[in-house]
């Protein structure tokens, strides 16, 4: 059976063309509208058919609380009105248009943001264990006598105290004081090399490496180990800005010399480069395969590439909503499609790869933002020149 829908931009525009398009979704009930074909204004966007699909919905079921969706036709999602999305991919309006409907990717909430005596230049959220609620410090780990420009949680470094119960969990720092505090397995640095380090108190060989003890703010004696790189990775010409080592026997590096090098770990020795004409400050590896690698640096364009299409090294994907450099960008884990940017235009933008609009701006800042990432799978959160820590949280990855 054929429905005609009226909404607000109906009204506005009585003698809009109307087509006859029906809705699915992969979500579960309550979320599914019926099967059948409907008749809506063609100069319906987003918004207008967001306003459809709940219409729809709270006709089946009168206590449902209308939410925000997107809508994706032929697999790209649809960022202007259903008239000029059907002209622009030459896709007939005589015949009953499919839209998938999913929903919006985008923040519900902002925290309490949590306050910095200086900026906040590094962020990892891969372990929700480590975090509490926004606004919340748990630890503080003193020792740097530089700036700390990178922060990570060593995931295969986790150790258990038997008799209290307790889960500790290694995290490493890496500072211009030229150092590596509770070691990092990679790292990326200044002098345009890349250094591996072990993570335990041993060398390849079984020996012992040097332990020094210094006091903590607590008094207590906290065991620090002196060692070298147990390899090096030379090829930048420049400055080494970010390091990703996503599978055991491949590194991915960015640097100021515009490229981004892939490294074979066992041989060290560099791959492939991929370069861009810019200075990078930024670099992650996820999307379709885990294979697609994002960056960012010295301009407003978030680029990705596909190193599995070889013989070329342009993006294939450009993202250039910013309006100055990409100082951080991360995929989430969990999703082929979604990835986050962070900028010194004070933003951080939320992307799908289905289209060239962000999904969405976090102006939480006031400042330059200098890092960002995705915690508990629905929250992103960020730090910069302003001194604060945000969390955005309540985005919905399908």
């Amino acid at each position: 059976m054929d429905m005609n829908i009226e909404t607000p931009e109906d009204q506005n525009e009585e003698n809009s063309r109307r087509v006859q398009v029906r809705f699915k979704t992969k979500l579960k009930p309550p979320q599914k509208v019926p099967s059948n074909s409907i008749a809506i204004p063609s100069n319906l966007t987003r918004f207008g058919l967001s306003s459809v699909v709940n219409n729809l919905l709270q006709a089946v079921n009168p206590e449902w609380k209308s939410e925000p969706f997107d809508f994706l036709i032929n697999g790209e999602l649809v960022r202007m009105s259903l008239e000029q999305f059907l002209l622009a991919k030459g896709i007939s309006a005589e015949k009953v248009l499919e839209i998938e409907y999913i929903k919006a990717v985008a923040p519900q909430k902002e925290e309490e943001p949590s306050l910095h005596d200086d900026w906040v230049s590094a962020v990892d959220g891969s372990n929700p264990g480590v975090w509490k609620a926004g606004g919340v410090c748990t630890h503080i780990l003193e020792g740097h006598c530089g700036a700390v420009s990178s922060v990570n949680i060593i995931k295969s470094d986790v150790c258990f105290a038997a008799c209290a119960g307790l889960k500790y969990v290694t995290v490493a720092t890496a500072s211009k004081d030229q150092t590596l505090r509770l070691w990092k397995v990679c790292s990326g640095s200044w002098d345009c090399t890349i250094s591996l380090w072990r993570t335990n108190d041993s060398d390849a060989a079984g020996n012992q490496v040097s332990i020094k003890k210094r006091k903590g703010n607590n008094q207590v004696e906290e065991p620090q180990l002196e060692g070298e790189a147990i390899s090096t990775l030379v090829g930048h010409t420049q400055c080494v800005s970010s390091v990703v080592w996503p599978q055991q026997e491949t590194i991915y590096s960015a640097s100021w010399d515009h490229s981004v090098r892939t490294w074979d770990v066992e041989m060290g020795k560099d791959l492939s480069d991929i370069f861009c004409g810019k200075a990078l400050n930024c670099i992650d590896i996820g999307g379709e395969g885990s294979a697609l690698i994002a960056a960012g640096g010295s301009d407003p364009i978030l680029r990705i590439w596909d190193p599995r299409k070889p013989g070329t090294s342009a993006p294939v994907f450009q993202f250039s909503s910013h309006n100055s450099w990409i100082s951080a960008c991360k995929w989430h884990n969990k999703s082929w499609f979604h990835l986050i940017s962070a900028s010194y235009d004070g933003k951080v933008m939320l992307w799908d790869l289905r289209t060239a609009w962000p999904l969405s701006v976090i102006d939480s800042h006031k400042d330059k933002v200098l890092c960002a990432d995705w915690w508990r799978g629905d929250s992103v959160i960020s730090g910069g020149v302003d001194s604060k820590l945000c969390v955005s949280s309540g985005v919905s990855i399908q």
